[in-house]
């Protein structure tokens, strides 16, 4: 067994006005780290497209024909906005169905037993994708894809989604609220952007938010991330495990004021996978979401998947 990295070269050609931190160096910052030696065994596989009608069954279609036109109507102009933060390029859409698909292939890879687990190195991130709203760098919600992928082609009864990054995924909360299927499970600091993330969001029971105050620490990060997310997991019981994993909870980002390390990133997915080789045969699969500071960033996601790649040798056939 191994550990699949899933990505495409579509995900480059999304592009952002100048000084946008949700830049084209993110994910080159991200895949040159994971050139170097210690990154020589991960099974390198090109993401595809995903299928227009998954994601229509996810997101209102007119929303995507809306991102899709957008992006064609910039190939002369460049970009357009669809708010102050989110901007749509002539290959946003392409990559945006790249990096939906590398969630749906991580999917197919480990539930087909071929890797232990996955990371899907892409952009443009998805966890802040409503149902029928484009916002916060993101158009498709790309854990959410996998989701419902895992469920509709696999079978899968009972889905967790961990997202760690320092933004609250309102989208993943917004798609899923009301589907007890899917557990969805967010550290991140509040007040933030986008203003959602209240401890009392409970969705149908499957929700289960952790705001942090600024300048939260190790220690306090990890005695909520213990505290809440050990028993909701041994609760739902789910047969797959999704991590939206955002690294801007990191000292170095300048998008918020959480104060953890690449050894807290550590930390948290050997709890995922420690839970996932015990509970779910090893089944993981990981998707880039935020994280601004390139080089905290490259380390950071590195780390997380040195530690994927330790739980891959090993996960149960």
């Amino acid at each position: 067994m191994s550990t699949a990295l899933i990505t495409h070269s579509a995900c480059l050609e999304h592009v952002t006005p100048p000084g946008h931190p949700e830049e084209v160096g993110r994910l080159r910052a991200v895949l040159a780290a994971l050139e170097t030696e210690p990154f020589q065994d991960l099974v390198r596989v090109e993401a595809p497209e995903a299928e227009v009608g998954l994601i229509d069954r996810l997101h209102e279609p007119q929303l995507m024909e809306m991102v899709r036109d957008l992006a064609a109507q910039t190939e002369l102009s460049g970009w357009s906005a669809i708010d102050g933060d989110t901007f749509v390029s002539p290959g946003s859409w392409r990559a945006a169905l790249r990096a939906a698909g590398a969630c749906v292939k991580a999917v197919d890879m480990v539930m087909g037993g071929e890797v232990g687990n996955a990371f899907c190195a892409v952009r443009p991130p998805g966890h802040h994708a409503e149902r029928a709203r484009a916002m916060g760098f993101c158009f498709i919600n790309n854990a959410a894809a996998a989701a419902l992928h895992a469920m509709e082609a696999h079978g899968l009864n009972r889905v967790a989604i961990v997202d760690f990054d320092v933004h609250h995924g309102n989208g993943t909360q917004d798609l899923f609220q009301n589907d007890g299927r899917v557990l969805y499970v967010s550290t991140h600091q509040a007040p933030l952007f986008p203003g959602t993330g209240y401890a009392s969001e409970t969705g149908v029971g499957n929700i289960v938010n952790l705001p942090l105050p600024a300048m939260t620490g190790s220690a306090e990060f990890r005695d909520a991330f213990l505290m809440a997310i050990d028993p909701a997991l041994a609760r739902h019981a789910p047969e797959l495990v999704i991590i939206s994993a955002g690294f801007d909870a990191h000292k170095s980002d300048p998008l918020a004021q959480l104060r953890l390390g690449e050894e807290d990133f550590v930390w948290a997915t050997e709890q995922l996978c420690d839970y996932a080789q015990n509970h779910c045969r090893g089944r993981v699969i990981s998707t880039l979401e935020g994280g601004y500071d390139l080089r905290a960033l490259a380390r950071s996601a590195a780390a997380h998947v040195e530690t994927l790649m330790r739980y891959g040798v090993r996960a149960p056939r």
